[in-house]
């Protein structure tokens, strides 16, 4: 394993974490290479069995090329485009409450019990009853808007100039039509946000 380069020491590692190889640390050895299954059943750790599935996740992990081109991350952050905090305050206070006024308006025409909608110290709640809650506020350090959604979970929105609409660099959604999807969903009938 010397002679890996970090990242697929690293990609190796994560592999390990997933599978039952996790129970042996031997296999994270700078040590180790190896070669056969009757090497790995020798120790301890290892049924037979066991060694010749982990032989064959070793061999084929480590003789795969990575292509580290085609994982999906996060798109780049372009710093010419980030927000003056003005410019970003005046952004996301418009967004919020716009979103305030026309989820108030959903939840008038919805027959969810325990719904509520409050808005205070800049941070937006709306419950949805046994359904969950939304909680939606704004980041002035990182000139972001969040959101905890019940169904997607946490997630960071940028302005995008080009766009201009709240996205999620990680996913590329925009926040409105996430918002829009998640609660025809939940409610079973669509709302336009």
């Amino acid at each position: 394993m010397n002679s890996l380069s970090s990242s697929s020491r690293f990609l190796l590692r994560r592999l390990l974490k997933t599978t039952s190889l996790r129970t042996n640390p031997l296999l994270l050895s700078p040590s180790l290479h190896p070669s056969k299954a009757s090497d790995l059943a020798d120790r301890r750790y290892f049924s037979p069995t066991e060694a010749s599935r982990s032989l064959a996740i070793f061999r084929v992990f480590c003789s795969r090329s990575l292509n580290l081109d085609d994982v999906q991350g996060p798109s780049p952050i372009d710093y010419h485009s980030i927000l003056q905090e003005d410019e970003f305050h005046n952004l996301a206070d418009g967004t919020i409450q716009d979103l305030l006024e026309k989820l108030e308006e959903f939840g008038d025409g919805v027959q969810i019990d325990g719904f509520d909608i409050d808005y205070g110290n800049q941070v937006l709640t709306m419950k949805l009853g046994n359904s969950g809650t939304y909680v939606i506020n704004k980041q002035t350090p990182n000139r972001q808007i969040w959101l905890s959604s019940p169904v997607s979970g946490p997630s960071r929105f940028d302005w995008d100039r080009t766009n201009q609409a709240w996205v999620y660099r990680r996913t590329k959604e925009n926040l409105l039509k996430l918002l829009e999807n998640e609660l025809e969903q939940l409610c079973g009938y669509p709302h336009p946000i």
